[in-house]
């Protein structure tokens, strides 16, 4: 019994992943022309502001405190 796969096979998944990556470079290439429109650009800015928004650094929320109550001995 051998286990290897018959040719037709081997041809077949390198068809489907090399469509695979065709695709995903279209998808890459169509999101970076999207992203220089003026829609694009607008929907960026919202983005980062929002992300941008967010305090950075550690901060201690209830469910934080009431885990720490739970591991002191």
């Amino acid at each position: 019994m051998s286990s290897k796969k018959p040719a037709s096979a081997a041809k077949g998944n390198q068809a489907s992943r090399r469509q695979f990556f065709i695709g995903a470079g279209a998808a890459v290439g169509a999101a970076a022309i999207i992203s220089q429109t003026p829609a694009g650009k607008a929907v960026i800015k919202e983005v980062t502001s929002t992300v941008t928004d967010k305090v950075d650094g550690y901060q201690a929320s209830a469910h934080i405190r009431k885990y720490y109550a739970t591991t002191l001995i």
